[in-house]
């Protein structure tokens, strides 16, 4: 009664594992940036803010585009 997962679900659970992991990285990185910008020409958080948004809507946008392609392959 032992089912092995078929090498094709678990290369699928792989890349739904490694998402978060580029979300995080997206977001921080957009945000260290901002920070950065904010430091060196503003006295405000103008950039943080708004990178830290773009930052959320590329990454969600990358998480649709995943899950689109890995459902294609089905």
């Amino acid at each position: 009664m032992d089912k092995k997962p078929s090498k094709n679900q678990t290369s699928k659970w792989l890349a739904m594992m490694n998402i978060p992991f580029q979300m995080g990285v997206i977001i921080f990185c957009f945000t260290y940036l901002g920070i950065w910008l904010d430091e060196k020409y503003t006295g405000t958080s103008i950039f943080t803010i708004i990178l830290s948004l773009v930052s959320v809507f590329v990454s969600l946008y990358n998480v649709i585009r995943q899950v689109k392609n890995l459902n294609k392959e089905d």
